[in-house]
């Protein structure tokens, strides 16, 4: 008989987003195929430590995304460079705890989706799930990402960034006249709408850089666009394909870090949405390139907004999307004919289908 494919999800992590990991790391273990796939769980606690985990009680309080929290492990791991059967290394007994197949990263925001657990992967000689270094660096990078776009001729918002060294020189009416009111202030590397504010006046504009600046030594100010608030998932390596396309009809004032993952009534889902032929094919159209001028494999989730039901305008790539009961990436790929079970498999397949071809990449000079 065939051995099962050793798959490491790897989860938590030392951001914001820790909670919203969890929970999606909860649903792709429950997902993946027991029979094709053998699952070893590793956490990240958010002090950045590793350990190995049971699937029986790895959480508490799971299925209260406000009380959510890793159970306790004692055993600590570290993931080394080395030869297959010493790539987990107990830390408290110093012995191999065996090796794995493939990672899935599971890790939103810094520490996790910005190329950091990549390269660390890279280095361990494992192949993993999801953009490699370059492409999640960049796509956690909302300033980067903007200029890539931008330089490629992909619609996207206006915007303007500011870091800690140039804080004093920022002016309320400056931006006000550049962007217009309302505009928003988020952290620039970060997601799941985390330090997000819309601003509408001077006070708010004050306290809301405040805030970014707790998550991140540079932020992004960028104008509102009002319009259809639209999410295209993306598959592949090579030649990506996208799915159909979803509208969120967020319940808040805009698609908050509430409206996503604590509140159940936060946001409608509309999938697919209801949109023209032409529109439904721009959209896909943009999302592919975008994930190719972003450098991304595997899987990307791109949002966009719709203005005048006409105008498309790319307003972020996400390189590691939620999957959670109520997140659009496999949402989208469900009703485009892709169940969860087979979106996680063609995933992992992408992972191996790119390690087997960078293997065959020469690593010395031969004169």
């Amino acid at each position: 008989m065939k051995s099962k494919i050793r798959v490491a999800i790897l989860f938590g992590g030392k951001s914001a987003e820790h909670e919203v990991s969890l929970q999606s790391a909860k649903n792709i273990i429950e997902a993946i195929d027991k029979k094709k796939y053998e699952v070893v769980l590793i956490c990240i606690d958010k002090k950045g430590r590793w350990y190995l985990n049971e699937s029986s009680r790895f959480l508490l309080h799971a299925d209260n995304p406000k009380l959510i929290k890793l159970n306790r492990a004692s055993d600590k791991v570290a993931l080394v460079p080395g030869e297959k059967a010493e790539q987990l290394i107990s830390l408290s007994s110093h012995l191999p705890a065996g090796s794995v197949d493939v990672v899935f990263p599971v890790l939103h925001g810094p520490f996790g989706e910005d190329g950091t657990v990549q390269g660390l992967l890279k280095l361990a000689n494992v192949s993993f799930v999801g953009a490699s270094v370059l492409g999640s660096a960049v796509g956690m990078d909302k300033d980067v990402m903007k200029r890539l776009l931008r330089d490629a001729g992909i619609p996207t918002a206006k915007f303007l960034v500011v870091d800690r060294s140039s804080l004093d020189k920022i002016d309320f009416n400056e931006i006000k006249s550049q962007l217009g009111l309302p505009f928003f202030i988020k952290p620039a590397n970060l997601g799941s709408s985390v330090g997000i504010n819309k601003v509408k006046n001077r006070k708010q504009f004050e306290d809301a850089v405040k805030v970014a600046f707790k998550y991140d030594n540079k932020i992004l100010i960028e104008e509102y666009i009002e319009g259809r608030e639209i999410e295209c998932s993306v598959l592949g390596n090579y030649n990506p394909i996208a799915s159909v396309p979803g509208e969120v009809l967020s319940q808040h004032e805009f698609y908050s870090y509430e409206a996503k993952y604590i509140d159940e009534n936060g946001a409608i889902l509309e999938i697919p949405a209801n949109l023209p032929a032409h529109i439904i094919h721009e959209i896909q159209d943009l999302a592919t390139k975008t994930f190719k001028v972003l450098c991304c494999e595997g899987m990307a989730r791109v949002d966009f907004f719709l203005r005048d039901n006409k105008d498309v305008i790319v307003s972020e790539l996400n390189t590691i999307p939620g999957f959670t009961k109520i997140s659009m990436y496999p949402k989208l790929w469900e009703t485009s004919g892709i169940p969860y079970t087979e979106l996680i498999d063609r995933l992992i397949q992408l992972a191996l289908e790119r390690f087997e071809r960078e293997k065959k990449l020469k690593t010395s000079f031969d004169l």
